[in-house]
């Protein structure tokens, strides 16, 4: 598996994706905070949690790999500015040519990183996550499925065979589990708040759904319980998706995680698969704080935690 390698060749620096093409133009007042993939980047600078150069600027994902997942109906109607009025309610956001370009520039982070993580074990995204996008078309925010579209991608050249999305946004990912229904080869599991959006859900492999109100300890046991299913099918890469929705304070949260909570979620889920040897890519996927720093504060700590998990523990090895 290439994670081994990470052991005996680790880089001096990981790599995390970031470009200020993660931004759209989708007005001050949406309740989407479209500012906080920079602040996120900001706050990791500036703190030193990443240096400079462990900041990379992917390229668009190719259109190939897009229809891989996407109908060519409508990609081709999204570029072009003909998604209907009723499309564009759905999605949630207003359609311009910087969404368009967002949305690609997101799906080609998810899938620079995962080549890096599996060469090297572990890499981020500062975007990504869209878990509410269909093959035939968006909502919830979520334009381009850009875990599905790596997935496929990855699949495609034969890096992978099979993959484990571990879906932590307090949304059901719906758009990903109707991706890969039916694929014996991609485990999609989704922890989430049962009485939140969407309404009705779609089936994942294993779907947990969590009552209003859920806090720390009742999550974080959930989760250790079903983790290791998850990645008993022994995948080649796992991805991520860290929302930080399900944080008490979130807008469109319903559950009552604390940041401390959220923070050892990350940390149980990254030393899971740092012990078994299995490569991870993490996207920040939601996040709606009545404060954004709290927001800013919760996708800041997973990066803190797979620096954490994956540099001390190799440089301890190496060590030892």
């Amino acid at each position: 598996m290439p994670f081994v390698l990470l052991c005996g060749n680790i880089r001096r620096h990981m790599q995390v994706f970031y470009t200020p093409r993660y931004y759209a133009d989708i007005g001050d007042n949406h309740v989407f905070p479209i500012r906080k993939f920079e602040l996120v980047r900001n706050q990791l600078l500036a703190e030193g949690t990443l240096k400079p150069e462990e900041l990379v600027e992917p390229l668009p994902a190719p259109i190939e790999d897009v229809l891989l997942v996407h109908t060519g109906d409508y990609v081709s109607r999204l570029c072009s500015g003909d998604l209907t009025a009723k499309e564009i309610r759905r999605l949630g956001l207003p359609w311009s040519e910087s969404l368009v370009r967002r949305s690609f520039y997101a799906a080609g982070g998810t899938l620079a990183a995962t080549k890096v993580a599996l060469a090297e074990g572990c890499s981020s995204n500062l975007a990504g996550g869209t878990h509410h996008s269909f093959p035939d078309h968006g909502e919830g925010f979520c334009v381009l499925n850009d875990v599905a579209i790596a997935v496929r991608a990855m699949r495609a050249r034969n890096f992978i065979r099979r993959a484990a999305i571990v879906d932590c946004d307090v949304h059901q990912g719906n758009g990903t589990a109707t991706v890969f229904a039916g694929d014996q080869d991609t485990f999609t599991f989704s922890i989430h708040g049962a009485n939140n959006y969407p309404l009705f859900k779609a089936q994942s492999t294993l779907d947990v759904e969590l009552p209003d109100g859920t806090s720390d300890d009742e999550y974080l046991q959930t989760l250790a319980h079903h983790l290791p299913a998850v990645l008993g099918i022994e995948p080649d890469i796992v991805f991520y998706l860290a929302g930080a929705d399900p944080y008490a304070c979130d807008k469109l949260g319903r559950l009552a995680l604390s940041i401390d909570g959220l923070r050892e979620r990350d940390n149980r889920v990254l030393r899971e698969c740092y012990e078994r040897e299995i490569p991870i890519v993490t996207v920040m996927s939601g996040g709606y704080g009545k404060d954004i720093n709290d927001t800013i504060e919760i996708h800041c700590n997973t990066i803190r935690m797979v620096k954490e998990v994956f540099e001390s523990q190799v440089a301890a090895r190496r060590r030892a």
